[in-house]
């Protein structure tokens, strides 16, 4: 099985790419300056260059506070390159391999009594924002395309490259004695190495449709926060805020825990506690 890694440049491609590597699997990695995936012909060029059988899309628009000021970059994006890639596959036969998220769901806090286990893969979308639209609409544009797919939605992405919460933390921890983190919006995060994991379960399983992927485990942000520095014995002070107080553009979720309960109902080993996750993470790094 040969792989096609698009956006091999960002915090999950980058990890894609050593996991094949170190499986020793055979791979093309493209970072955005190698496959621009809002190019189309650019997209077929490749595909009839590399002759994969699978392409996982690491490439997306993940600036949510940007998306609002440019949302005709997060839809070229997160839509209508989407939807290339989907229709390439569709033509040649391919697996594609697409990540999403959760905020493609509305994320009310009433929410949390109606699915305590977290949404399921089949609960109504309604996003709250446009980044959240966006990715909705490059999971609907996969569905219509026809394409042998794997969506897989995950929530608060961390892993050892690139930019996500863990490492921001601790860099501000060396930079300031007293932070302000949320309380009022709880999820779970995922971690890319155990998303990876499950992704090739799945590949190998030949599985098909939608997928959640993150962590055992409810949290919100500050508990978060308190963990990072309590594993990784830093002293900081933590004030939880309300998210008003921090003028977001963008809407944020107050509730966007996934449910798990699809993917561990074909194999219980493949999801980890949040805390597991993060002790392992911080270790990496």
């Amino acid at each position: 099985m040969k792989f096609l890694i698009t956006g091999a440049g960002g915090q999950l491609g980058r990890e894609w790419c050593e996991t094949l590597r170190l499986k020793n699997l055979d791979f093309t990695a493209c970072d955005s300056t190698e496959l621009d995936i809002t190019d189309a012909d650019r997209i077929r060029t490749v595909i009839k260059s590399v002759n994969p059988d699978v392409i996982i899309n690491c490439a997306a628009y993940t600036d949510v506070e940007g998306a609002e000021d440019h949302p005709d970059k997060a839809f070229q994006v997160n839509r209508d390159a989407v939807r290339h890639l989907a229709d390439e596959c569709r033509k040649s036969d391919l697996l594609l391999v697409h990540f999403s998220t959760d905020y493609v769901f509305p994320g009310r806090s009433a929410d949390m009594k109606h699915f305590p286990d977290g949404y399921p893969e089949e609960a109504e979308t309604g996003p709250i924002n446009l980044y959240g639209k966006s990715k909705l609409e490059g999971e609907i544009a996969i569905r219509e395309s026809g394409a042998d797919h794997l969506i897989i939605r995950v929530s608060w992405l961390c892993g050892k490259y690139g930019g996500n919460f863990v490492k921001t933390m601790l860099r501000l921890s060396e930079e300031r004695e007293n932070l302000k983190v949320v309380h009022d919006q709880c999820g779970s995060p995922t971690f890319v190495e155990s998303l990876i994991r499950a992704t090739h379960y799945l590949i190998d399983a030949e599985k098909r449709g939608t997928y959640h992927y993150t962590s055992m485990g409810i949290i919100t942000w500050h508990e978060f926060a308190t963990a990072i520095f309590e594993i990784s014995d830093r002293k900081v002070a933590i004030q939880p805020v309300q998210s008003e107080e921090f003028n977001f553009k963008a809407e944020r979720p107050a509730f966007s825990k996934l449910s798990t309960k699809k993917i561990e109902s074909l194999n219980s080993e493949l999801t980890i506690n949040w805390k597991t996750g993060l002790q392992n993470l911080l270790n990496q790094l």
